[in-house]
C-alpha cells in the first residue's frame, strides 16, 4: 500500500514538472517572438538581394557602373519623396531604406551623405524608429572607422555633420573629438579653431552653456597666443554672452574685465559704461552668497555712471543711477538713495527721457514717504503727475499718492 502511494505521488510530481516545463518552453518561444516584434532587425543592416546589383562585381565596380548605380539611387530617392508627398510615409521609408542599403556599395561617404538626407526627413516627419535605424547604422560606421584608426578628417567631419542632421549632439561631438585630436596632432591651429567653433556652436544650440564656455575659452586662449586681436575680441564677446546665459557671474566678471582692457587699449571707451553695468550686476548676484562683494557692485555702478556722464551717454548714466538707487534702498541707505535720485533727475532731463523722469520722481516721492517727509514727497509726486499727464500714463498712481498724503496730514 505504501509503495502504491509513493508511485502515485511520483507520477503526480513528474506530471507537474512536465507541465511546468511545457509552459516554460511555450513562454520562452512566445517571449522570443515578442522580442523580435519589439526589436525588429535594422532594415539598413540586413542583406537583401537587389536587382540593381545583379551581375555586378561589388569589389571591382567600374566608374561607369558606379555612375549608373548612383543615378538609379537618385531616382529611388525622388520616388520616395513622391510617395511621401502622396501621404504614404511607410511606403516612402521602405524605398529610402532600400536606397540606403544600396548606397553602402558606393562607399562610406556617399552612404553617410544619404543617411543624413533621409535622417533629416525622418526627424521632420517625427519617424523616431527610422531615426533610430539611421543612428544605429551611423554608430556601426563609427565603430568601423575607429577600429581602423582612421585619420581621414573628411570622413569624421561627415559623420559629425550627419549626426547633427538627426539632432544628436552628443554623438556628433564624439565624431568632432576625433577631428580635433587629428588636427592637434598636425599642429594645424586654424583647423583646430575652426572645429572648436563648430563644437562650441553645437553646445550652445542645445543650451549647454557650461561645456560651451569651456570650448570658447580654448578658442580664446588660441587666439590670444596667436596675437589674433579680431578673433580674441569675438571670443570674449561670445564668452560674455555664454556666462550671462549660463548664470556664471564669476566667469562673466573675468571676461567683462578683459573686454574693458581691450576697448581701453584701443581708445574705444563708448562700450565701457555698459560693461561696467554688467560687471556690477554680476557682483550683486555673487553678493547674495558673499555680502562682502556688495561694495564691488556699488563701485562698478558708480564707475558706469561717471564714465557714461563724461561720454554724454545720459541714458546709460541714468541706468547706472537707477541701479545705485535700488541698491542703496535695499541696504536701507535712504539718504544716499535720495541724493542719487536728485542726480538721476538731472541726468534723465539731459537725456530728454520723460518716462525716466516720471519714474525718477516716483522713486523720490516714495523715498521721502519712507522718511515721513510728506511735503517733499508731495512735491515729488506733483512733479511726477505733471509728466504723467503729458505722457497719459500712470496718472491715477500719482494722483492717489497725492490724495493719500493730503488725507493723512489733515
Amino acid at each position: 500500500m505504501g509503495l502504491r502511494l509513493i508511485f502515485i505521488f511520483t507520477n503526480i510530481v513528474t506530471s507537474v514538472i512536465i507541465w511546468h516545463f511545457g509552459i516554460s518552453c511555450t513562454w520562452a518561444v512566445n517571449k522570443k517572438d515578442e522580442d523580435l516584434n519589439r526589436f525588429p532587425p535594422n532594415p539598413l543592416e540586413v542583406n537583401i538581394p537587389d536587382p540593381l546589383l545583379v551581375n555586378l562585381d561589388l569589389n571591382n565596380l567600374t566608374q561607369a557602373e558606379r555612375q549608373k548605380l548612383n543615378l538609379a539611387l537618385d531616382e529611388l530617392h525622388q520616388e520616395a519623396l513622391t510617395i511621401l508627398q502622396n501621404g504614404d510615409s511607410q511606403g516612402a521609408f521602405e524605398v529610402w531604406n532600400r536606397e540606403l542599403r544600396l548606397r553602402r556599395v558606393l562607399g562610406i561617404l556617399p552612404e553617410m551623405e544619404a543617411l543624413g538626407k533621409v535622417g533629416e526627413i525622418a526627424r521632420n516627419e517625427n519617424k523616431r524608429e527610422q531615426v533610430q535605424y539611421i543612428t544605429k547604422r551611423l554608430q556601426s560606421i563609427q565603430k568601423q572607422i575607429f577600429k581602423e584608426r582612421s585619420s581621414d578628417l573628411k570622413l569624421w567631419r561627415s559623420l559629425g555633420n550627419t549626426y547633427q542632421k538627426i539632432r544628436n549632439p552628443q554623438l556628433a561631438l564624439t565624431a568632432y573629438d576625433q577631428v580635433l585630436m587629428n588636427v592637434q596632432k598636425q599642429q594645424d591651429v586654424m583647423a583646430e579653431m575652426e572645429i572648436l567653433e563648430t563644437m562650441g556652436e553645437l553646445h550652445l544650440s542645445w543650451f549647454d552653456y557650461v561645456e560651451g564656455a569651456k570650448v570658447y575659452q580654448k578658442m580664446l586662449n588660441l587666439a590670444t597666443n596667436r596675437g589674433d586681436k579680431i578673433r580674441r575680441l569675438k571670443y570674449l564677446q561670445e564668452l560674455a554672452y555664454i556666462y550671462d546665459q549660463g548664470k556664471q557671474p564669476q566667469g562673466a566678471i573675468e571676461i567683462l574685465n578683459q573686454l574693458i582692457d581691450v576697448y581701453t587699449s584701443e581708445g574705444n571707451l563708448t562700450q565701457i559704461p555698459v560693461l561696467k553695468l554688467a560687471i556690477a550686476s554680476n557682483y550683486e548676484k555673487l553678493a547674495e552668497k558673499d555680502p562682502n562683494l556688495l561694495q564691488e557692485a556699488f563701485s562698478n555702478y558708480q564707475q558706469a555712471y561717471k564714465t557714461a556722464w563724461e561720454l554724454e551717454q545720459y541714458t546709460r548714466a541714468g541706468e547706472g543711477l537707477q541701479k545705485l538707487i535700488a541698491l542703496y534702498s535695499s541696504q536701507k541707505q535712504v539718504d544716499a538713495a535720495l541724493e542719487t535720485s536728485k542726480i538721476l533727475i538731472e541726468t534723465v532731463t539731459l537725456a530728454n527721457d520723460f518716462y525716466g523722469l516720471m519714474m525718477a520722481y516716483k522713486e523720490m516721492g516714495n523715498l521721502y514717504l519712507e522718511q515721513e517727509k510728506y511735503s517733499q514727497a508731495m512735491k515729488a509726486f506733483s512733479e511726477g503727475l505733471v509728466i504723467a499727464k503729458q505722457l497719459k500714463h500712470r496718472e491715477n498712481y500719482f494722483q492717489q499718492k497725492i490724495d493719500q498724503i493730503k488725507l493723512n496730514n489733515n
